[in-house]
């Protein structure tokens, strides 16, 4: 017969065990809900997940993360071999058994667009590995981390200097897809809220599901980045990246976020409209045509310039770094706003430079010579952007003076646009001038002819007559918007004036 102790000593340790879990019921509940509350919890069930990964994260449950380290080693293994294609494949899983961990998705996008793209010559194969990654973050990461704010980061990157800059060789390819992309969505001319918000057809809806669905942009927050920043070309990437890292900002800043992840948001920003000042207008080389080249957005110089006083009082600790670096933007502001006749923004802008840093220019400097100064510390050296910004500043005073039949001074500053050009390509070499090259001439003088004759330019619509008779061009017709642009070939009529032809 068993003892007393035998009897009883299964049942006693039963109900002790229940009597624990019965105590530590409360302090799981609060363990819980400070894990949601710090974002710790992993284990919540995806809504609308592939069926491969519901399965991993309810079937795997905490063995995933054993797992996904086993995968990491592997991966970084792989990367220092060079073996990107396999990574692809591991990463795609460490992506299925933790959808939530951030860093997954922003290395898998990176070797993509950076790594794996650049083994392709080709720009359209080039082009589809960085498209994905954009789509990884985009359409993926996002969907599961639509509070993470180093996705948005890396997401606005990927416009800012994967697609904007022109480190890639391949770059020019990039920007002028996505111009045709946006083009079918947005149109030429900037986009119509009132119809994005409300749309009233079976057209302006297409454009709205095309947006939301395929690109995961909403309407009001273009209107609300456009209105803040703006005007802005939505056709280019660095609007873009303006937009994602603002709709990373209002989607994090209820959250406990390192002052570094709003920091790196903001700096997106500001560097983005710089770039967007620079070359943020999409102008045709000839208009029906999808040719384009990039010019300076004027538009916006009053919006840059408060972007990097923000920025100054957001980062303190910077503050000596930003400060030069907007010291350097109201420079180039003044010179871009002379370089296009705009000579009282310029006036304004070099008082203002003057006065906010007293020792960026010589206190007794006019307008006239610090623009001297500035062109011919520009044409020095190797800078696309300003060069060419530079080139069409002289042709539209070339043709300015033209116009008001001062020939012998515009001959003089077309003749000194094409000294500049033709520096500038020798100094590229034949290497770089698939990358950072200049179109030729003859397109850059157009490219600023058509904008001059354009009504909508706000030139003097006499100077446009004059333009016309000078070049035998037939008067504007609204019903013809052809016969508003210039031919291939550009040749005044008057010999003392004779201008470039297509040869050049």
């Amino acid at each position: 017969m068993r003892s007393f102790r035998d009897r009883f000593y299964k049942p006693l340790l039963l109900l002790f065990a229940a009597a624990s879990l019965f105590s530590v019921a409360p302090v799981q509940n609060r363990l819980n809900l400070r894990r949601e509350t710090l974002g710790l919890t992993r284990i919540d069930p995806l809504e609308n997940a592939p069926p491969m990964l519901a399965f991993t994260t309810v079937a795997l449950g905490g063995f995933r993360g054993l797992i996904a380290n086993m995968l990491w080693i592997r991966v970084a293994d792989l990367q220092e071999a060079d073996k990107f294609f396999e990574m692809v494949q591991l990463s795609d899983w460490i992506t299925k058994l933790q959808p939530h961990f951030s860093t997954v998705w922003v290395h898998l996008a990176w070797n993509m667009s950076y790594n794996i793209s650049v083994k392709f010559n080709d720009p359209k194969d080039r082009w589809l590995w960085v498209k994905r990654g954009i789509e990884l973050l985009r359409d993926e990461g996002l969907r599961y981390n639509p509070r993470e704010p180093l996705i948005y980061r890396e997401l606005a990157w990927h416009f800012q200097h994967k697609m904007g800059a022109n480190l890639d060789d391949a770059h020019n390819y990039y920007k002028a897809v996505w111009v045709e992309e946006m083009t079918k969505v947005l149109g030429t001319s900037r986009p119509n809220y009132d119809e994005l918000l409300n749309p009233k057809t079976e057209e302006q809806e297409t454009r709205v599901q095309i947006l939301r669905e395929k690109y995961k942009m909403e309407p009001r927050w273009m209107k609300e980045v456009d209105d803040r920043y703006g005007p802005l070309e939505w056709r280019l990437p660095e609007t873009h990246a303006i937009y994602w890292a603002v709709v990373g900002i209002e989607n994090t800043k209820n959250d406990t976020l390192k002052e570094q992840d709003l920091i790196n948001l903001r700096r997106v920003i500001f560097q983005s409209m710089q770039l967007a000042f620079v070359r943020g207008r999409v102008v045709p080389m000839v208009r029906g045509a999808e040719e384009f080249t990039t010019a300076p957005n004027l538009e916006i110089v009053e919006r840059t310039n408060r972007t990097y006083e923000e920025m100054i009082e957001y980062e303190p600790d910077m503050r000596q770094n930003i400060e030069t670096a907007h010291r350097n933007f109201l420079k180039t502001a003044v010179y871009f706003l002379y370089e296009h006749s705009r000579l009282t923004q310029a006036e304004e802008w070099l008082k203002y430079l003057k006065k906010k840093y007293p020792t960026a220019v010589p206190p007794d400097q006019n307008l006239d010579s610090f623009a001297l100064a500035r062109f011919q510390e520009d044409i020095g050296e190797t800078s696309h952007d300003k060069v060419k910004s530079a080139i069409l500043g002289l042709f539209q005073y070339s043709l300015l003076y033209l116009a008001m039949d001062e020939d012998e001074r515009a001959v003089g500053y077309e003749r000194l646009a094409k000294k500049i050009w033709e520096r500038y390509e020798k100094e590229v070499g034949p290497v770089s001038k698939a990358r950072v090259g200049l179109p030729p001439l003859a397109d850059l003088k157009r490219e600023v002819l058509t904008h001059m004759l354009d009504p909508e330019s706000g030139f003097d619509p006499r100077i446009a007559n004059q333009l016309r008779t000078k070049f035998n061009l037939p008067a504007p017709s609204p019903a013809s918007p052809s016969t508003n642009s210039p031919p291939s070939t550009l040749t005044p009529t008057n010999p003392s004036s004779a201008g470039l032809s297509k040869k050049d």
